[in-house]
């Protein structure tokens, strides 16, 4: 079982390699989903030396169909990404009919594994309107692994979905599960058998902020250790 942690900043970096963990996610905006992080923030986070650094390449927040001029910027991000040390990119991509667009992915999962860079599919797959034949399509276009909470909200809620995905998967894709994942329900998601558990930490400590500008955040690190000490 690995354990992938969602960051957006160098600090969350630290902590993770303090914890041992497989993986983070890299992203800037959580609040939104997580979009993609500065070339800065990704090489800092690299010169770790710490866990894999899987980088977000979303451009925009909403839905994940995107126009050429984004899907170019997308490229561009990953060529970012592998310029700044990652391990692997992140991302995901619909067409008009909510099913995986099986030539822009294709293109953009090329590009990365000419960099060497590993590709997750994100939860842009639970909005799949056919999520059996884009399991089928993910595996066929060469991801390594798929973030998914089960097609709901939260993981816990769509666990016979993630279990069902696992058999599906029948171990030519990674599936990791994520999405309120946290110490009351990792284990039960765990026991669905999926690869790799993904979850954040973070405490708002300030949000008295009324101008628009965002909270401030803390690590909460007796949530990563609340969630570890299970396994």
């Amino acid at each position: 079982m690995d354990f992938e942690l969602c960051i957006d900043s160098i600090e969350e970096a630290l902590t993770a390699k303090e914890f041992g963990l497989k993986r983070v996610e890299l992203c800037s905006g959580l609040e939104v989903g997580g979009l993609t992080p500065s070339y800065g923030l990704i090489s800092s986070c690299t010169e770790i030396k710490g866990p894999e650094v899987h980088v977000m390449i979303r451009p925009t927040a909403g839905g994940f169909a995107y126009s050429n001029l984004a899907f170019g910027l997308m490229q561009k991000d990953i060529l970012g990404a592998a310029a700044g040390s990652a391990s692997g990119v992140v991302f995901g991509i619909l067409n008009g009919e909510s099913r995986v667009d099986y030539q822009k992915n294709s293109a953009l999962v090329e590009l990365a594994k000419s960099q060497k860079l590993a590709c997750t599919f994100h939860r842009a797959i639970d909005l799949s309107s056919n999520w059996k034949d884009d399991l089928e399509r993910l595996i066929e276009i060469g991801f390594d692994r798929v973030l998914t909470s089960g097609g709901q909200g939260k993981a816990i809620d769509g666990i016979e979905r993630i279990r069902q995905m696992k058999e599906a998967a029948a171990g030519r894709i990674e599936i990791m599960a994520g999405s309120g994942v946290n110490a009351d329900n990792a284990l039960k998601l765990a026991q669905t058998k999926v690869d790799a558990l993904h979850f954040s930490a973070r405490a708002v400590i300030d949000n008295s902020n009324n101008h628009g500008f965002g909270n401030n955040f803390q690590i909460d690190r007796n949530k990563i250790f609340d969630v570890l000490k299970h396994f």
